[in-house]
């Protein structure tokens, strides 16, 4: 059934949310970071194990802003245009989540399946395939936020988002320090081969990303054409018609607002790629002393298990602050907190340059996760108001465009970079990640913020 919709920005009337009903909305989320977290942590050791070489791996990870920039405006645009009698938004991310926890299954067992594809290349084709689930199920959501909350709201929502998000991350990082240390699993594999800590934290990552999504599919009742309508004020006009080709008629008609924060995100998702690139073989060699090439050995295993133990630190912050991000957006606006917090997070990814012992590393993602809280919410906050109400699916995917882009440059660049320039030492990867964090604070200041609340009380003072 096709919804209808309004050809401009329509007036939002929705009626407020209960705080509870805020949180069951986006508690799938907490399940798909889980599984991010997993990918994000463990997905560069297990590639190394299977044969890549570190300077190989931005490839590798290049799989994943690829199909993300694909899929998401796709999945946008259809759950904007479509409501079933399981919801409008609701369908889409179930669906991510079953294919989802399949690859999470299937990508540390890799091994298997060699018979079709070497093995390098078949563990590629499973990080493929999980994040091709990970980016259908997760864009949903936040057109979810913005379809069901007002303006009054909004910012509270992306961040009660985040918050989950944030504890989904620490999960999902520490599951597999935790079962190698508490559930002693054994963390050590020949060459070729996956630690059983590694296997079980996918296997349970997995389970907990579904049940996320379950909770929200069922807790969480999405507004009728005929509720949109009404809370786009009334107004009915015939869809527009055309296919997927009106993603780029849309791509071209972007707001100011969105083109703003274009900017914003390219340097902070480059920087983020690249930690998450370049974590594990950075601390191995700059903190732990292994040699740049060494991937089988107990050290090498203790880095890798760090580097989830750290991750979960900078979400568990994170998540946390995501908390406090309404009230300091509400006493500063939301550009000055966007600012603060990325200076933060860049200074924290520098600092890891000085790092004499693994406990230092804590410290560093402090800033890190005080960076990741607001990338994660206030750029969302920001776009949200400037959006029409009845593409709010498709403008949320486009605007991975800005996620993705910088993920693949960053993927494209840092493989002669990290080879040439640095000689395959990944701290200097790092560093290079804290300065991009940086420029994107700077970025912040050009960006039009129109429905911020403390900019609006400002104007209302001087008038």
């Amino acid at each position: 059934m096709a919804l209808s919709t309004t050809s401009s920005v329509e007036k939002d009337t929705k009626p407020r949310l209960a705080t509870r009903d805020i949180w069951n909305m986006s508690v799938g989320f907490l399940g798909i970071q889980a599984g991010f977290a997993l990918q994000n942590g463990n997905a560069s050791s297990i590639l190394q194990r299977y044969g890549a070489d570190v300077h190989e791996l931005p490839n590798f990870w290049l799989v994943a802003p690829i199909i993300g920039m694909i899929v998401q405006p796709i999945i946008g645009h259809y759950s904007d245009r479509t409501w079933t009698r399981y919801g409008r938004r609701k369908p889409f991310f179930l669906a991510g989540a079953i294919a989802a926890c399949f690859g999470m299954m299937l990508m540390p067992n890799a091994g298997a399946l060699t018979a079709f594809l070497p093995l390098v290349l078949m563990g590629a084709g499973m990080l493929m395939i999980m994040d091709a689930s990970f980016n259908v199920a997760m864009e949903p959501f936040r057109a979810l936020v913005a379809d069901k909350l007002p303006a009054s709201q909004r910012t509270q929502g992306f961040s009660v988002q985040t918050a989950l998000i944030g504890i989904g991350a620490v999960i999902g990082s520490w599951l597999p320090w935790f079962l190698a240390n508490v559930g002693g699993v054994t963390d050590t594999a020949a060459e070729g081969l996956i630690p059983d800590n590694v296997k079980w934290s996918f296997y349970i990552g997995g389970f907990l990303l579904l049940a996320a999504v379950l909770w929200t599919v069922f807790t969480t009742k999405e507004y009728t054409p005929k509720e949109q309508q009404h809370h786009a004020g009334g107004l009915d006009t015939e869809i527009e018609k055309g296919g997927l080709g009106l993603i780029f008629k849309d791509l071209l008609k972007m707001p100011k607002t969105m083109r703003q924060l274009g900017w914003v995100q390219f340097f902070s998702w480059f920087g983020l790629f690249s930690m998450w690139v370049f974590t594990t073989p950075a601390i191995a060699h700059h903190v732990y002393g292994c040699a740049i090439d060494d991937t089988t050995s107990k050290a090498y295993s203790d880095a890798g298990n760090w580097t989830g133990i750290i991750f979960g630190v900078y979400n568990l912050v994170s998540a946390v602050f995501a908390l406090l991000l309404p009230s300091i957006a509400g006493r500063i606006g939301r550009k000055k907190t966007h600012a603060i917090a990325l200076v933060c997070g860049g200074l924290g990814l520098i600092s890891m340059y000085f790092a004499t012992s693994p406990n230092f590393l804590l410290l560093s993602m402090v800033g890190v996760g005080m960076a990741w809280a607001s990338i994660l919410s206030m750029p969302y906050a920001m776009l949200a108001g400037s959006l029409p109400i009845h593409k709010m699916g498709v403008y949320m995917g486009i605007f991975n465009f800005f996620i993705t882009i910088p993920q693949i440059v960053s993927g494209v660049i840092n493989r002669p970079i990290v080879q040439h320039l640095f000689g395959n030492n990944a701290i200097y990867a790092i560093v290079m990640a804290g300065v991009f964090f940086l420029l994107a604070a700077a970025s912040v200041v050009l960006v039009e913020d129109k429905d911020d609340p403390v900019g609006i009380r400002s104007q209302s003072t001087l008038s």
